[in-house]
This record gives C-alpha cells, sequence and structure tokens, in this order.
C-alpha cells in the first residue's frame, strides 16, 4: 500500500484526521458488533420494534441535508468535529442508560446524528488534503482504513464472547470501551484546524429531469437494501439464535468478502457496463431471497441456519454492484460538481425509502411472516432490473 505522505499534501492535517478515522471505526465497529444482540436479548426488542428503532437510526440521513444547510457556516473541519461529540454523547448514553427501549432509541437516534453529521466531512477533507490528481487514490486509503478499524472490532467483540456470557453488563462494558476509543477520536480530531469548505453539493438538493431514472433507482435499491441491513441480522437473532460471536464474525466475514471483491466488481462494471450489471444482479438477488426466507422450510434448522449466513453474505457482496448507479450519474453528467451533487441528493432519497421501509418491514415480519418480507425484498430487486432495463445509454460518438 502506498505511504500516506505520498498522497497527501505535507503541511495538511491528514495524520490527525487519519487517526481520527482509524479510532471512529474501530469504536463503531465495536458498537455494531453488539447492538443487534443487545436489542435483541437485554431490550426485549421484537420483529416490529427493531422496524421502528430502524425509522429512528435512518432518520438523520434524510435529515442530512438540512443539517449541513443549518451548519455551513462551519468549516468542514469544525462539522467533523462537532459530529463526533454528537458521537461520544450517543454512546455515553447507550452505556449509562438503562435498557429502556424509549431510551435506547433515543441513544441510537443521537449516534446515528453524529455519524451522519461525519459521513460527508470525512470525504470532503480527504480529498482537500490529498495532493493534485491524488483523491481517488486517498478516498481509496480512507477506506482502506475504515474498513481495517471495523474489522478488528468485530474480531475483538467475537473473541470477547466466547469468553464471557451475554449479560447486560458484558454488553454496558462494549460501550464504555467504545466509549473511551470514540473519545480519542474526537482528541486526535481538535488536531484539524482548517477551515475547508464543506462541499456545496451538500447543502442542498439537486434534481434534474436527465436522472429521473437514476432517482427510481435509489428508490428500488434503498427499499431492497434496507430489508437485508435491517432484518437479515434479526433474523438470524430471534429466529435461528445466533449468538453475539456469530453475528461479529458473519459482519467480520461479510467485511473481508466485500473488501476483496470491491475491486473485482468495479472492473466488472468497466468491462460489461452499469446497464447489465444492475439488470443481472437480481438474479442472485432473487436466491438470496428465496432462501433467506424460505430456508428453514427445506433444510434441518441447523443446516438452515448456515445456508442464511451464506446468503448473508452473498448480499452483502451483491450490493457492491449499487457502484454502477454512480457510473451511471458520471455517464450522463456535465461536470464533477454535478455528479457529487446528484449523488448526495440519490442519498437522500435513498434514505426516504429506507426509514419507511424499515418502518413497515417490521410490521410485514410480525404480521405475515419473514417470508412475505423477503418475498418483498426480492420483488424490489426485479423492480430494480426491470427499470435498469429501460436505461438508453448515452450516445458517445
Amino acid at each position: 500500500m502506498r505511504k500516506l505522505s505520498d498522497v497527501f499534501k505535507e503541511d495538511s492535517k491528514y495524520k490527525p484526521l487519519f487517526l481520527s478515522i482509524l479510532t471512529f471505526s474501530l469504536g463503531c465497529g465495536l458498537y455494531q458488533g453488539v447492538i443487534s444482540n443487545y436489542l435483541a436479548e437485554i431490550v426485549g426488542v421484537e420483529e416490529f420494534d427493531r422496524g421502528v428503532i430502524e425509522f429512528f437510526r435512518e432518520l438523520p440521513g434524510l435529515a442530512l441535508v438540512l443539517l449541513l444547510a443549518v451548519f455551513y457556516m462551519l468549516s468542514a473541519e469544525s462539522i467533523f468535529k462537532l459530529g463526533a461529540l454528537v458521537m461520544l454523547g450517543g454512546m455515553a448514553m447507550h452505556a449509562v442508560l438503562p435498557p429502556d427501549k424509549v431510551l435506547v432509541t433515543i441513544a441510537i437516534f443521537v449516534f446515528s446524528l453524529g455519524e451522519h453529521m461525519q459521513l460527508g466531512m470525512k470525504s470532503t477533507l480527504t480529498l482537500e488534503y490529498s495532493k493534485p490528481g491524488r483523491g481517488g487514490e486517498a478516498l481509496g486509503l480512507q477506506s482502506s482504513v475504515n474498513h481495517i478499524g471495523t474489522l478488528i472490532s468485530y474480531l475483538a467483540v467475537a473473541g470477547l464472547f466466547l469468553l464471557v456470557s451475554e449479560t447486560q453488563a458484558s454488553f454496558k462494558g462494549v460501550f464504555w470501551a467504545a466509549f473511551v476509543v470514540i473519545a480519542l477520536g474526537t482528541l486526535a480530531g481538535t488536531k484539524l484546524t482548517g477551515k475547508s469548505a464543506a462541499d456545496k453539493n451538500k447543502s442542498r438538493f439537486y434534481f434534474n429531469k436527465k436522472y429521473t431514472k437514476y432517482y427510481f433507482l435509489e428508490v428500488f435499491y434503498g427499499a431492497r437494501k434496507q430489508v437485508f441491513m435491517t432484518f437479515g441480522p434479526y433474523v438470524l437473532i430471534l429466529f435461528y439464535g445466533a449468538s453475539t460471536t456469530a453475528i461479529s464474525l458473519l459482519f467480520a466475514i461479510s467485511a473481508v468478502c466485500c473488501f476483496i471483491a470491491s475491486p473485482w466488481v468495479g472492473r466488472i462494471i468497466d468491462k460489461l457496463g452499469y446497464k447489465v450489471v444492475m439488470i443481472s444482479d437480481t438474479i442472485i438477488l432473487v436466491v438470496v431471497c428465496f432462501f433467506y426466507g424460505f430456508a428453514h422450510h427445506i433444510f434441518p434448522h441447523n443446516v438452515a441456519y448456515i445456508v442464511c449466513c451464506v446468503n448473508y453474505i452473498l448480499d452483502s457482496v451483491i450490493s457492491l454492484a449499487s457502484m454502477a448507479s454512480n457510473v451511471y450519474v458520471q455517464d450522463l453528467s456535465d461536470s464533477d460538481d454535478e455528479v457529487r451533487a446528484t449523488i448526495s441528493t440519490g442519498i437522500s432519497v435513498n434514505h426516504l425509502i429506507t426509514i419507511l421501509i424499515a418502518l413497515f418491514g417490521g410490521w410485514i415480519w410480525k404480521t405475515l411472516g419473514m417470508e412475505i418480507l423477503f418475498i418483498l425484498s426480492a420483488v424490489l430487486g426485479l423492480c430494480n432490473s426491470a427499470y435498469a432495463a429501460t436505461i438508453k445509454l448515452p450516445n458517445k460518438s
């Protein structure tokens, strides 16, 4: 891997930035590794309640455009540091508040708010601190550091719960550990003293008629993604009894597979074209959804559990095909600014549908069964492919 000093400006604050990103990814990995089991085993959150909680977790993503508009007078460094403080507050709430559904939901909302505030600023600062012509490489290094941090934490959680039982005290201990790590990241972030401008394109919605298909593709993708992201691990926990160690190991394996597969998926998009990838990935998705919803009807319980774990990893890998929609935007755009503005708006559109799916997905599982929930995910994937088939490729001649 190329050294950071080869990619970033010598007089920039890239070292504290990357130290912060590493520590935040470690803290977030600890949190993500235990939160689903904590909700199920300690808080007593069931199917419908999980959807309600996810609604509030995703709400800051929808409000991100408004948030950045409010704080637009601040520099990117200031927004990054403010987001860190909000994340720290949310993690402190997890560590000290009793396992009450309402209180835990508030803690999740606060932590997610800080996380979403930092989301765009990480990329903005990484690009600002990079040397001319090294922006893509800089973002790649940032992604690698983030993946390494979460992977280490997933493995640490898996190892910890092999040694200790899953009690309220052990979960709270992980939250306190995440608090300390995020506090160190917040401390490192105080060294970010520059005045980089926040991306103007992230402070407003940008709609253009030529991107209509892209916006609808984001709706379909966001809906089907949310089913697996929210309810995939919860099926393994509630229905198959997956432990915290098993879930953390699953997340770790999924992260490694995605890390390895990402370049290959990118090459496939370049070679076959984004339209082909958008259409064909649904074939795998339908198989994944079928086995996730019906494996327990076909196989013995222990075999069905393994089948669902494998399918969760497969879904994570095929989700990488969502990169194709960004290439589609780039193909249509007239400038880099337009690309950034359109993708930012797409993220907000994506969040609009995900919060609705999170809310109604829990109700569907509770009242109609998880089979119907994953049939719905497959149908949404098929709608995504059918709509992608209507794309007319730009004439490059």
